[in-house]
């Protein structure tokens, strides 16, 4: 990821960004047309298919910042410059009502001096990098045998988002990378990352830039630079080689060999930015201002790898039919067929289906994973989960009973769903309403994130809200905007109300 030089806070150039992934045509409309009014942005390195449907000229200059859709698709990392990437994430944010965004962590491209706490099972070992952070070492980037206790200086190659399990990939090894080109401690020479005469030109092109390759240093052209001048690959290069004296120079004082897990140097920013549903369909009408669009675009494709291939599909044949009924904002007035993606990928009765419990700070916890024991074309599925005794329910403050079962009724776009905690004997332990960001059914988890406030509904019949200090304490936190915390107290109100009835 490039973290360059920006003059962004002085507004004398634009942040020049990079994008990637099944976002890509909806942000580099939106980033365009909010540059349009601020020029604050500038896409640069633009993939084939938006060369195709933007009509405007893009540059191949380096990036101030990177957008990469993350592997679940249901976010972005954007990391680079770290006042580019703070001004980025800013714009990105305000995308939707349910859209979320997190600094801190582990930044792309930090180096830590770490030590293996665990080695010898699967294809890599789990390391410490101090304070309590972790990371994941692959045996396949290690020369030798890795065992406990063996340390090595190494660099955040592949950062993990707040929500996700994974824990961030490093490796032994020190690198600047960039859309354009790499430097790396691992590489001799000028080299290119692909073939034929193109890469000959790239590598002979080299000796041409006033820009000298550190000492110990090799130069990689990436796929990128196939489509950069002369101009582009010296500015490339020269903002690469002053990365690594900033690199350098705060290694400086670190011994050779590596010490005590400590972070050592964080030359670049990563900010991280999660979509509900609400967010997504906000980003399909940026796209569908391009390019034809399917209602639920970017829902169908963070559904599943393969939803990906069947929406193009879906989207180049209305493309290409004449009429008035298929022109692409037309396409927007419908709904989102959410049987025909749930038939094809999922859920449907039968499956098992875990709840994504996302949490306002991040933090993503499985409530557990159910039996989808109904399933309807409007959305709504029925899950059942069996429960083991021990505790009580959040609440309702009564015991939770061996072969009690939990029923959620769960439904796409909603901002609530309710659980009934049914008894062995048939009766009702009570019923808990989750108020959420809209609920997402993805093939194998129901995905939201979670307000905090809810309604529950006693046994007795008795209805109350609960946990509005929680809401009111991450508005404060600024983990909720004023405007989601206000519609998650109009939510909660109007559930309390229908349960009272």
């Amino acid at each position: 990821m490039t973290a360059g030089e920006t003059n962004a806070d002085s507004g004398s150039e634009p942040i020049r960004v990079r994008v990637r992934g099944i976002y890509t045509t909806a942000l580099t409309r939106l980033l365009s047309a909010s540059s349009a009014s601020s020029g604050g942005f500038e896409v640069v390195q633009p993939s084939q298919p938006i060369r195709e449907r933007f009509d405007e000229a893009f540059d191949h200059r380096p990036a101030d910042v990177s957008i990469e859709t993350t592997r679940d698709r249901q976010g972005l990392e954007v990391s680079g410059d770290p006042e580019a990437v703070e001004a980025v994430a800013a714009e990105l944010e305000s995308v939707g009502i349910d859209a979320f965004r997190w600094d801190g962590g582990i930044p792309r491209g930090a180096a830590f001096d770490a030590e293996v706490l665990e080695a010898g099972g699967g294809s890599g070992a789990v390391v410490g990098l101090g304070e309590g952070r972790r990371g994941y070492l692959k045996y396949d980037d290690v020369d030798g045998y890795v065992d406990a206790g063996n340390r090595y200086r190494v660099q955040v190659a592949e950062p993990a988002p707040p929500w996700d399990d994974d824990r961030p990939r490093v490796r032994p090894s020190l690198a600047v990378e960039g859309g354009l080109c790499t430097l790396s401690r691992d590489r001799t020479g000028v080299s290119a990352a692909l073939r034929g005469d193109r890469a000959n030109e790239l590598v002979g092109m080299t000796d041409l830039l006033a820009v000298d390759v550190p000492e110990g240093w090799g130069l990689r052209w990436e796929r990128a630079a196939a489509d950069a001048d002369l101009e582009a690959m010296g500015e490339a290069l020269e903002r690469a080689v002053s990365r690594v004296v900033s690199l350098e120079n705060a290694l400086e004082g670190a011994d050779d060999e590596p010490g005590e897990p400590s972070l050592l140097a964080a030359p670049a920013g990563t900010a991280w930015l999660w979509f509900g549903r609400e967010s997504r369909f906000a980003l399909d009408e940026h796209r569908r201002r391009v390019e034809t669009t399917m209602p639920g675009h970017h829902r169908t494709k963070a559904t599943a790898r393969a939803a990906s291939a069947a929406v193009d599909f879906a989207e180049a044949v209305c493309a290409s039919l004449e009429g008035d009924a298929l022109e692409s904002g037309s396409l927007g007035d419908a709904e989102f067929p959410f049987a025909a993606v749930a038939r094809q990928y999922g859920p449907r009765e039968g499956d098992r289906l875990s709840l994504g419990h996302g949490k306002p700070d991040g933090r993503l916890i499985t409530l557990g994973t159910g039996d989808v024991t109904a399933w309807d074309a409007d959305g709504t599925v029925t899950l059942e989960r069996t429960l083991r005794g021990g505790g009580t329910y959040d609440a309702l403050g009564v015991p939770i009973e061996e072969g009690d079962v939990a029923v959620t009724k769960l439904r796409e776009g909603r901002w609530w769903y309710p659980t009934t905690y049914k008894r062995a004997d048939g009766s009702t332990a009570g019923t808990y309403v989750n108020v959420c960001t809209p609920v997402e059914l993805f093939p194998d988890c129901a995905r939201y994130v979670d307000l905090h406030v809810d309604v529950v509904r006693h046994a007795d019949g008795t209805v109350e809200v609960v946990d509005e200090d929680e809401l009111a304490e991450a508005v404060e936190e600024g983990h909720v905007s004023d405007e989601l915390a206000a519609k998650a107290e109009s939510v909660a109100r109007a559930v309390e109300r229908a349960l009272s009835k």
